[in-house]
């Protein structure tokens, strides 16, 4: 999403995105550098904040994670969370989401087991 004349410029958010899809293609993956933020600030015409600001993003969902004077880097999902991506809301929504997903799968295997009990083998309910 480069920059051109008489388009508006990119939030962070769509920053954001770009990178989202270039994960999601492979065209990134765990480990790799993404480039530095004064270069990409550069490509789409806007500040090194508002880069920085999409990076923030991408490290709050667990995307990247960024090491002082090294850069910003691709996480690699196999590793464990560190304290500090713990700690980000969007770690926290996940962890939330992912534990009413254990209830719901826990709920509708008590239901198939009580389905299971009504239901012959032979698929005719039997008499309660």
């Amino acid at each position: 999403m480069e920059k051109s004349p008489g388009t508006p410029r990119p939030t962070a958010k769509d920053i954001a995105a770009d990178v989202r899809r270039l994960l999601v293609r492979g065209e990134l993956g765990p480990g790799d550098q993404l480039p530095a933020a004064r270069e990409l600030a550069k490509k789409y015409g806007v500040t090194i904040v508002k880069v920085q600001n999409a990076y923030r993003e991408l490290g709050d969902e667990g995307l990247v994670f960024s090491e002082v004077g090294r850069g910003t880097f691709v996480a690699d999902p196999s590793r464990p969370v560190d304290s500090a991506q713990r700690d980000g809301s969007a770690f926290l929504t996940l962890a939330t989401e992912i534990s009413a997903m254990h209830e719901t799968i826990r709920l509708l295997g008590e239901r198939l087991e009580r389905l299971e009990q009504i239901v012959d083998s032979d698929g005719s309910a039997r008499a309660r």
